[in-house]
């Protein structure tokens, strides 16, 4: 969905401008007293018939960076009811290629901060909230005909399991220093997107915090997945084969999701306990110590797609 290039002056010309990390945030009051809170870094980028202002010094065509930021608290002001990343992501995309008759394509990237509501006593607190690690990233690209590519991010979701995981059979060559085992810590921090089909702003569902519940069911199903039953867990016999079977999981259950990517690099955990005659190398007991390495960590990667879209 990208700006076609122009040939200006003999040379390929392309061209976007916006505006980068709009904090803003909301609350909203349900009628039980409860106050619902986000606070999203929102950036905007604009691909626009606004050439004369770089060939000409003219900017009578040009959304000044002022007015995206003034639009994304006007239109968060306007959402009367709690809305998810995703849907203000499409609300703001929709408003500039419908306003203004030169912006083409609308591209708007959300990063929303991990707050969830205190719990003091087993109970939820009405208006209490506390910052979490993971970030929720919403990504809506937007062309004045309706065409549409939304997809939904994890970012820095940390996981771990102390068992159930090893490595072996993999190249060994005079340069391999690594130990093949059954029987190792896996730890990761996950970043994880997944393109949903709907491929027209009229297809996307209306009903409300649609987005919110596809991204918490996402996400159970990328942490069950890794981890395996509560009692017995799963085996791991690589982070690529756990990283596949989580990317497959979600498009097994979600039809609405045409593709997923993963990233997953390993945190190191090395067993810190001392070589003796009896043990020269160092090995896992079940009760060990680890240091935790700053060494490179592995860059593990992959995207699963559908043949064809159910949509």
């Amino acid at each position: 969905m990208a700006e076609k290039a122009k040939i200006i002056d003999g040379l390929k010309f392309e061209q976007r401008h916006g505006k980068q990390r709009v904090r803003v945030g909301r609350v909203w009051k349900d009628s039980t007293g409860f106050c619902h809170f986000v606070e999203w870094s929102v950036g905007i980028s604009l691909l626009s018939d606004c050439n004369r202002s770089y060939t000409h010094d003219d900017n009578s065509d040009i959304v000044a960076t002022d007015t995206m930021k003034n639009t994304v608290y006007a239109k968060a002001k306007e959402s009367k009811e709690q809305i998810t990343a995703e849907d203000f992501a499409i609300l703001l995309a929709k408003h500039f290629t419908s306003y203004y008759k030169q912006v083409t394509t609308a591209i708007v990237k959300i990063v929303e901060k991990p707050w969830k509501r205190v719990n003091i006593d087993g109970r939820p607190h009405k208006h209490g909230f506390e910052l979490g690690s993971e970030k929720h990233v919403a990504e809506a690209v937007l062309s004045k005909s309706g065409a549409l590519n939304l997809s939904s991010s994890i970012e820095g979701l940390s996981l771990l399991k102390t068992t159930k995981s090893g490595f072996e059979g993999y190249v060994r060559d005079q340069y391999t220093l690594l130990p093949e085992t059954r029987e190792r810590m896996l730890a990761t921090e996950l970043a994880a997107t997944w393109r949903y089909s709907f491929e027209n702003v009229h297809n996307v569902p209306s009903k409300p915090l649609y987005f919110a519940e596809r991204y918490s069911d996402v996400r159970k199903v990328l942490v069950d997945t890794f981890f395996g039953p509560p009692d017995e867990g799963v085996y791991s016999p690589s982070v690529q084969s756990t990283l596949y079977q989580m990317a497959k999981a979600v498009l097994n259950r979600f039809h609405v999701i045409s593709s997923v990517s993963l990233r997953m690099p390993n945190l190191h955990f090395i067993p810190v306990n001392l070589s003796s005659i009896q043990n020269p190398n160092l090995v896992k007991f079940a009760d060990d110590v680890y240091l935790p390495t700053d060494e490179p960590h592995g860059s593990i990667e992959a995207s699963l797609s559908r043949l064809h879209s159910r949509m």
